[in-house]
C-alpha cells in the first residue's frame, strides 16, 4: 500500500473532510476500513494511518520497549498513543477531524493531503509550503542521496 501525491480539499464547518478518491482507492485495494489520526511527531501536521500500518508501528514499539524499565516503557507508550483517534470513513468518504487536531495543525478551511508511502499527512497548505526545502537545497539533497 502506497500513497503519493498532494491533493487540496476543504474542511466543512463541522470539521469533516473528504478523503481524496485516489487515496480511498488505495485503502479499498488494501481492504482497509479502519484508520487512525495522530499528531505527527516532527511536523505541525496530522497523520492518517491505516489500521494495519498502525498495528505494525505499535508492535515494533512494544518490542523495542521490552528492554526499557517498565515505568519508562509505559510512559513512552502512553505518550505515543495518547493523541490518536480511531475512525472510519462515512458512506460519502468523509471523516471528522477533531478541533484539537485542527488547532494543532493550524487548519481552518483548507487542507493539503500528502501521500507519504504507507501514511497520509494532512497539512495546512501554507504550513506545508513553508516546510519545503528551497529548489536548490532539494536538488542538492537528491544529488547527495544519489537519486539525481
Amino acid at each position: 500500500m502506497r500513497f503519493s501525491g498532494n491533493i487540496q480539499a476543504k474542511v466543512d464547518a463541522k470539521g469533516r473532510v473528504f478523503l481524496p478518491s485516489s487515496f480511498r482507492k488505495v485503502l479499498e485495494l488494501a481492504q482497509e476500513d479502519t484508520l487512525f489520526l495522530r499528531r505527527h511527531d516532527y511536523a505541525r501536521c496530522i497523520t492518517l494511518i491505516p489500521a494495519s500500518v498502525w498495528n505494525k508501528k505499535l508492535d515494533m514499539l512494544s518490542d523495542r520497549l521490552l528492554d526499557v524499565k517498565p515505568a519508562m516503557a509505559n510512559t513512552i507508550y502512553r505518550q505515543y498513543v495518547k493523541d490518536t483517534e480511531e475512525l472510519q470513513l462515512d458512506g460519502n468518504g468523509r471523516f471528522l477531524i477533531s478541533k484539537s487536531f485542527l488547532q494543532f495543525a493550524g487548519i481552518s478551511q483548507e487542507v493539503a493531503f500528502v501521500g507519504m508511502d504507507e501514511i497520509v499527512e494532512i497539512w495546512n497548505p501554507s504550513a506545508l509550503n513553508e516546510s519545503m526545502l528551497s529548489e536548490e537545497d532539494y536538488k542538492s539533497a537528491l544529488e547527495d542521496l544519489g537519486v539525481l
